[in-house]
């Protein structure tokens, strides 16, 4: 059966190493069957999220601005790929903003069971890819019916399409087929 998948894409740049291996997830989730959508956030406008928590009450957030587009597209999603670069040992920024913004999400039924998280960085060390996972992983844990299926770690890729000639293409490509 197929599954319904979503894949964000988190890097401000065009053709950033992230977002190829966001492509290459995808076009294994396809050729697997599923219905896979990238939903790339440069040039969306998504604001912080003012911790009002009126969300909680009434399942939409106050803010005006694209986070009303993708939120039931996530909640719809049976599976959600987050890609993103690392900048300074963690997430970029705008990743992280955009999972705060999905508090709308947290007592709403959804149907995402399934995480993947795909990471470039310049950094070589493993450890690069710490901080980034911590933060994913705190984000996941507020969503009781969801769980970490897999990580892809492009290291040292520090100039545009570096990531090309790394295994990371090859993983991320069998993680969406297996998605």
């Amino acid at each position: 059966m197929s599954k319904n998948i979503l894949v964000i894409s988190a890097s401000l740049r065009n053709g950033s190493n992230s977002d190829m291996l966001a492509d290459e997830f995808m076009r294994g989730a396809l050729e697997s069957g599923n219905n896979a959508e990238k939903i790339t956030l440069r040039g969306k406008s998504i604001n912080f999220c003012k911790g009002c928590l009126a969300c909680q009450k009434t399942g939409k957030c106050v803010i005006n601005d694209d986070m009303a587009e993708i939120l039931p597209k996530m909640q719809q999603a049976d599976v959600i790929c987050f890609a993103s670069p690392v900048y300074f040992y963690d997430m970029c920024g705008q990743l992280k903003t955009f999972l705060d913004r999905t508090n709308p999400l947290f007592p709403a039924e959804y149907n995402f069971t399934d995480i993947y998280f795909l990471l470039t960085a310049a950094y070589t060390e493993q450890t690069a890819s710490e901080g980034p996972l911590k933060g994913l992983q705190g984000w996941i844990d507020c969503f009781e019916n969801t769980g970490l299926k897999g990580v892809v770690c492009g290291l040292g890729a520090e100039k545009p399409g570096d990531v090309k000639s790394m295994p990371a293409m090859n993983e991320a490509y069998m993680l969406g087929k297996q998605a």
